[in-house]
């Protein structure tokens, strides 16, 4: 139901996007809600998809054994900095942990503090920009090209390297099966 006022004086007629009655109000501003902008769509962050350099993206956070098998799998949104997901990551982990390689994603100092408390042995290399240097296990940091192969592997199929599906639930369900298919079988 349109308000009386709305309706008063000349529109000039259709398609003239002229404003009418009080207030200024524009005819394309008589619809049941909001428009959407630009830059955000309605459920976008609970879908595990946000903004990045490339556009509208989905970061998949993995936890792998030595031979790069993938044990964790967790999605979030494109825009998440990897060091604050890295808790919900080891929150997850089947077994014990006893080092963890990373990229500079996740260099943080309480990551580091909090992986110590539990045990784990750090391999994270420190960022560039770091005033104080941090020293890692050479040897071992070379290791981590079997995490970057299992994303290669998983990026091997179309549906995981383009998201295809709109439900996070769906896109997290088509990760497991490539993973499942690629490593475990």
């Amino acid at each position: 139901m349109v308000p009386a006022w709305l309706l008063e004086g000349d529109a000039g007629g259709p398609g003239q996007g002229r404003l009418v009655g009080r207030g200024g109000c524009h005819r394309q501003h008589l619809r049941a809600r909001a428009s959407l902008s630009a830059r955000r769509e309605r459920g976008a962050t609970a879908q595990a998809i946000g903004s990045s350099r490339g556009g509208q993206t989905t970061k998949v956070h993995a936890l792998t054994d030595v031979l790069g098998r993938p044990g964790v799998l967790l999605l979030t949104p494109g825009n998440t900095s990897d060091v604050t997901a890295a808790p919900a990551v080891l929150a997850e982990a089947p077994g014990r942990i006893r080092r963890l390689s990373a990229d500079k994603g996740y260099d943080a100092d309480w990551l580091r503090a909090d992986l110590r408390k539990s045990g784990i042995t750090p391999i994270i290399l420190g960022k560039r920009g770091r005033k104080r240097r941090i020293r890692h296990d050479k040897p071992r940091y070379r290791e981590r090209w079997r995490i970057e192969a299992t994303f290669n592997r998983l990026k091997d199929f179309r549906r995981i390297a383009t998201r295809y599906d709109k439900l996070a639930r769906n896109y997290a369900s088509a990760v497991a099966l490539a993973a499942v298919i690629a490593f475990w079988c």
